[in-house]
């Protein structure tokens, strides 16, 4: 047997496709959700597109869930709206971002709504910039265990 060949030793797992998983909730209430998170449903989905075309080449599979949260979650807790997790990993951690929330519309009521701010700028919509560099920075770390898990 050539060494192309495997043999079920430590190359076995070499070619498994990894996951990054992207989840996302959002307030939706009687059918509507609030134009921030519109506009971050847009930027999300433009990201994982790009995100697909460059991890899938390194095994890496890039899957979106998306969640609703209803009105009474909402009002519980608004900053659990337009919040975007990448393999269990809130957004803002991996990019070194700062949770604010300020007043957004008639949907959202009263109550005030998540931001990200980095490096003083404060983002309302999660734009697809910031998605896909909190996605290359999973895919490093999903990468770098790989690595240093390898035998060979």
């Amino acid at each position: 047997m050539n060494r192309d060949q495997n043999q079920g030793g430590c190359n076995s797992h070499s070619n498994s496709i990894k996951n990054l998983n992207i989840k996302w909730q959002r307030l939706v209430a009687e059918g509507e959700t609030c134009p921030r998170c519109e506009s971050t449903e847009k930027e999300l989905d433009k990201a994982v597109n790009k995100l697909q075309e460059a991890l899938i080449p390194l095994g890496i599979k890039v899957t979106l869930e998306k969640e609703e949260i209803n009105i009474s979650e909402f009002k519980q807790d608004p900053l659990q709206s337009n919040r975007i997790w990448i393999n269990e990993q809130p957004l803002e951690d991996l990019i070194k971002g700062e949770v604010g929330q300020n007043p957004c519309c008639e949907v959202c009521g009263p109550s005030d709504c998540r931001t990200v701010e980095i490096d003083g700028k404060i983002y309302e919509t999660i734009s697809s910039d910031l998605i896909i560099q909190a996605g290359l920075i999973a895919a490093n770390q999903i990468l770098s265990v790989k690595r240093t898990n390898s035998c060979c």
